[in-house]
Order: C-alpha cells, then structure tokens, then sequence
C-alpha cells in the first residue's frame, strides 16, 4: 500500500496497488484509518475521510439500526450488524464496511456466508453474500453508493440493497430486489416498500423536532 492518492477526501489506491486479499489484510490491520469506511471496489480501492453529518447519516443510520435490529431478534430472522464490519465477497471482487448488513438464519444455515476469525480474537469479517445491505447517501459517496456499489453487490449476490439519501431538503429510500439483469426498485405504495427479506413492509418519513432538528422514523408493518 505505498502508492495513495489524495483527491479531495478520498484517498484512493489504484488497481495496480493491490488485490482483494491483500486489501482485506491491510483493511484488518492497525494501518487502516480507525472508523473510516473502506471499500475495494473491483481493483480500486476508496477511503472516505470526510466527516459524517449528525443527523443525514448518523441519526438516520441509528434509526435502521434499532427498527431493524429489533425486528430481526424479536421475529427471530436473523442478525442485523451495524457499521464497522468488513463484509467481503470474491465473485464480486469488493470488499467494504456497509452502513448496514442483514444476514437471515436460512443463509446461515446454508453456509451462504462465513464469520471470519481475526487473528487474536473474536470475529472481524464476514465473506459471502448477506441477504441485505444498506448505505446512506452522503456527498462523498454518491458515485460510489448509487453507481459501483449497486452494481458489485449484485454480482455479490445479495437480495436486496437499500438506499438512502436524506441530504438537504429531499429524503430518497428505496428497496432494490435482486433479479437476474440487475436489480429491480421495489414498488411504492403511500410511500411503503415491501422488503421479501424481512416479509414486511418500511416506509420512512421525517420531521422537525421540539429543537429545530430533522427526526427520521422508520415504521414498519
């Protein structure tokens, strides 16, 4: 990893600068930026050093993590992981810390993914296709979430992928099903999706609280 360029907040490595392996090692190690998301995205790898907004991508994300962590460990239907895992899948060639990663007992089960051991302790990685990936718009990561992202978390094999941009004045969700061409937007019905993952339906809305700030809600039934 000696060759990096700086290009605004993101430093990226070229393709020539390493492989998906070799990029999983290092993306472990104490020489990866600690909190910041890293992605290897088909022999180029990114790493985003901007700083997230309070409330389009932190408050928001935590909104997600507490609907559909609850909803997954109270249903039994799996485990829902946060930000900060390295989830990684070679027939796609990508490598990364998603906002948000689904993973249902029947993909368990069936071995479609694997918990991977870190050196000392515990697990750090999970390699192979979860059932569910979320990202969270922001404006250093439009390309990369709309565009790459989309495209190898498909080859990845991964069932639905949402997205969701809250910047500025608009608020975009979407629930994209996977198909055999790419994948499909979930229909939109008063602003509720049906999600076959989960096997219900999410609509999220947002509104200005006591204090003047944006409050994000997730519902789902």
């Amino acid at each position: 990893m000696s060759t990096v360029c700086l290009d605004t907040e993101i430093l990226t490595l070229p393709p020539s600068g390493c492989g998906l392996e070799e990029f999983r090692r290092w993306a472990l190690s104490d020489e990866s930026p600690d909190r910041a998301p890293v992605f290897y995205l088909a022999g180029e790898v990114w790493i985003d050093m901007s700083k997230e907004q309070i409330f389009s991508h932190v408050r928001l994300k935590q909104e997600f993590f507490q609907v559909l962590g609850s909803l997954a460990k109270q249903k039994r239907l799996g485990k829902f992981f946060p930000d900060g895992m390295l989830l990684s899948n070679e027939d796609a060639d990508v490598s990364g810390n998603p906002d948000g990663t689904f993973v249902t007992n029947a993909s368990f089960r069936a071995e479609r993914v694997r918990l991977v051991e870190g050196a000392e302790s515990g697990h750090v990685e999970m390699e192979g296709s979860p059932d569910m990936v979320l990202e969270v718009v922001s404006d250093s990561s439009v390309e990369k979430d709309t565009e790459v992202l989309k495209d190898l978390y498909w080859k990845a094999g991964i069932r639905e992928y949402w997205l969701v941009d809250a910047r500025g004045e608009g608020l975009q969700f979407d629930i994209f099903r996977r198909t055999s061409r790419g994948y499909s937007l979930a229909p939109k019905n008063g602003g509720w999706m049906k999600s076959a993952v989960f096997g219900h339906e999410f609509r999220l809305t947002r509104r200005t609280d006591e204090l003047g700030h944006p409050e994000f809600t997730l519902k789902a039934r």
